[in-house]
């Protein structure tokens, strides 16, 4: 049985992703995520990886692209402003087909905003911040320990579909202490073989990676298998946590660390017989829709609560196509919703619907 270790999240996540397979790491600092570049510099030369600290976050992506073209499972990890630089290869990586991991701990925005926590990134993370027609799959984790059970589940991921996979942390979760479990220990040279890879072509035809395809018909063709591929991820890999909804009359809707807030406030309204649940995405691409909506005919309202100006709102409100009251509780620009102003906006709300 493997032992507890009390981690940093930022470092947790970074021994997860070693401990997944992934030797190569490309990145360029920036807080709150700085202490993952940091465990990767001290631990990678050790064990035969790579780390390198690129000029810039353009270059970083690009050098992960280089990498996952060659076939090795490869990551990077920035925060808000540095995901934004990453944005136009990302959208190559995506076109191309290719597999790799990405983490953004997130921070309060827009512009240079803060360095405190936030889930202001929802947006660009689920409905495509680069150009193109293209998604990532995108994982949000509660706890420092789902951070280290997602990892490895993200690189198998991607090598599946051969997609950029995303880990949506956000400030808390980079910088918290927990005790964590590391359940597995894979060793690249244990991970399957990648036929289509771009590592030489003696004794067989060459392949070709590309994004670009400069006839229209040639480049539809490849976006129309992009969707077929999404698709099917729609329909195979959603990922979500109900929280005490058996007997529910209301539903809370939260992810991440709002998430894990939340379910204080569900702990507490319960032990005043108000018989609330959390309904909690972790995928946040693709969402879970369906799973959602069927709570629609056993709630009186939803209520949804995250650390931005709404984003997920959007999500929630199609989930739940107006056939009954969603209501919204946030907090922006690094601030984190306390359990005590949860409770009572939902109580304020319950008033209202009586």
């Amino acid at each position: 049985m493997s032992e507890k270790i009390f981690m940093k999240g930022a470092e947790a996540l970074a021994e997860a992703v070693i401990r997944s397979g992934c030797r190569l790491f490309f990145g360029y600092p920036i807080t709150p995520q700085n202490e993952t570049p940091e465990y990767f510099s001290r631990k990678l030369p050790l064990i035969g990886g790579t780390y390198l600290q690129a000029e810039s976050e353009v270059a970083a992506i690009n050098m992960v692209y280089g990498a996952a073209c060659a076939g090795k499972r490869v990551f990077t990890s920035t925060s808000s402003p540095g995901f934004s630089l990453m944005q136009e290869g990302i959208s190559y990586i995506s076109g191309s087909n290719v597999p790799a991991v990405v983490a953004n701990i997130v921070r309060g925005g827009p512009g240079l905003g803060d360095i405190q926590p936030a889930q202001s990134d929802y947006f660009q993370a689920t409905k495509g911040g680069g150009h193109g027609d293209y998604h990532l799959i995108v994982l949000a984790p509660s706890t420092v320990q789902e951070v280290v059970d997602l990892v490895p589940v993200a690189f198998d991921l991607a090598d599946k579909y051969r997609m950029v996979v995303e880990l949506f942390l956000d400030g808390i979760l980079g910088q918290m202490m927990e005790a964590v479990e590391f359940k597995y220990d894979i060793k690249p040279e244990d991970l399957p073989e990648k036929p289509w890879v771009t590592t030489g072509a003696k004794g067989r035809s060459k392949n070709v990676i590309t994004s670009l395809d400069l006839r229209p018909e040639g480049l539809e063709k490849i976006n129309l298998a992009l969707k077929e591929k999404y698709k099917e991820i729609e329909e195979k890999e959603k990922r979500w946590e109900e929280y005490k909804c058996d007997d529910i009359e209301y539903l809370i809707v939260a992810f991440g660390t709002t998430g894990r807030i939340v379910k204080s406030v569900v702990d507490e309204l319960r032990e005043e017989g108000i018989k609330v649940g959390l309904f909690r995405p972790i995928t946040l691409w693709p969402f879970p829709y369906k799973e959602l909506a069927a709570f629609i005919d056993k709630v009186k309202f939803f209520l949804d609560v995250e650390m931005n100006l709404g984003q997920m709102l959007e999500d929630v409100n199609l989930a739940v196509k107006d056939k009954k009251p969603v209501y919204f509780y946030g907090r922006t620009g690094g601030m984190v919703p306390t359990v005590d102003e949860i409770k009572e906006f939902f109580k304020k709300k319950l008033e209202e619907v009586k």
